[in-house]
């Protein structure tokens, strides 16, 4: 694909990624910004704890979708290579992250990725979110549970994919992850981190 539209795809992207699903529907439903309440976190982890459930796994869900649906109508409708769907994988997941919305402060990037994730491989998604429910059903800690799959599910994609530039993208998505984890992880290792109530 010529390099100019393929720019402007990314762009595109970067700026659905950037749709602050968890601070519009807490607005939206009279919640307050939520950046404001509990770990001042726009995910929904952080709106599920402080806005309810309803709202917590509607943001999940959208979250999700703003990554798996334009990373699959992208590669549906136009010729992309590896390095490509790599760099959309990127593009979405930053927006996320660092949403130009919201002054470049945005979440923590997990649902996002994902959505990714999950139109790129299921099964390894799949074999990451097993590890995922142990650790939390363990733990008590989503954040814990979230670290982990960030840790494998690159190496699980790569198995069944074999795609270095995928490996490279998904390597560099779950260590963004990982950083944007690092309160979390202080405070893990404190004893101050919330527990998920089950």
């Amino acid at each position: 694909m010529a390099p100019f539209p393929f720019l402007v795809i990314l762009l595109v992207c970067y700026l659905i990624g950037a749709i602050p699903f968890g601070l519009l529907l807490t607005r939206l439903a009279g919640a307050g910004d939520i950046r404001q309440t509990g770990s001042g976190n726009i995910g929904a982890t952080n709106v599920y704890r402080s806005a309810g459930r309803r709202l917590g796994i509607l943001t999940l869900i959208l979250d999700m979708l703003k990554g798996a649906l334009p990373f699959y109508l992208c590669q549906k409708y136009f010729p992309l290579n590896e390095i490509q769907i790599g760099l959309l994988a990127l593009a979405l997941f930053l927006g996320h992250c660092y949403p130009v919305y919201l002054r470049f402060k945005g979440g923590k990037g997990v649902a996002t990725a994902l959505g990714i994730f999950l139109v790129m491989n299921p099964l390894a998604v799949l074999e990451a979110l097993l590890l995922f429910v142990f650790i939390v059903w363990k733990s008590r800690y989503v954040s814990m549970g979230s670290i982990s799959a960030a840790c494998v599910t690159p190496l699980l994609i790569f198995m069944h994919m074999k795609s270095l530039p995928l490996l490279l993208a998904c390597l560099l998505i779950g260590l963004i992850v990982i950083y944007r984890h690092r309160e979390n992880i202080e405070r893990i290792v404190r004893g101050t981190e919330p527990k998920l109530k089950l």
